[in-house]
């Protein structure tokens, strides 16, 4: 397990695999927390043109910049091809949001040298890890 709280502190840029311009959509509400505390937000969803006031991308092949965080809303069985492509393009960790699992997808990242978080939400680790509470 990497070290989460470091992983998103010098992370800026993530691309959301299965983003939804439906506002009632997770990874919408995700997507929409992680771009107001400061991370540029890559859409990718082959039914999306824009979201969030962001290009979408039909595939994560198709993004040509720089990725810190490949952040999947996909089911597990899409996530070894995503694992694939995100090592082709050189991206620096698999995040995989609540309910998404795939140990050998995350076995072959870790091996290809990304960090891998599994079965967990971005938004509540950000939350919990990054933003001071007052008490």
């Amino acid at each position: 397990m990497p070290n989460i709280a470091e992983l998103l502190r010098t992370s800026r840029t993530i691309a959301v695999v299965g983003l939804s311009s439906k506002r009632y959509r997770p990874s919408y509400g995700v997507a929409e927390y992680m771009k107001n505390a400061g991370y540029r937000i890559i859409p990718v969803n082959p039914f999306e043109q824009e979201v969030l006031g962001e290009r979408a991308y039909a595939e994560l092949a198709s993004v040509s910049e720089r990725i810190d965080i490949v952040d999947i809303f996909r089911k597990s069985e899409f996530v070894p091809e995503i694992v694939e492509t995100a090592i082709r393009l050189g991206a620096r960790a698999i995040w995989m949001q609540e309910g998404v699992v795939h140990e050998q997808a995350a076995a072959k990242a870790y091996a290809a040298g990304l960090e891998v978080v599994m079965d967990r939400c971005i938004l509540k680790e950000h939350r919990r890890m990054l933003v001071k509470t007052s008490s």
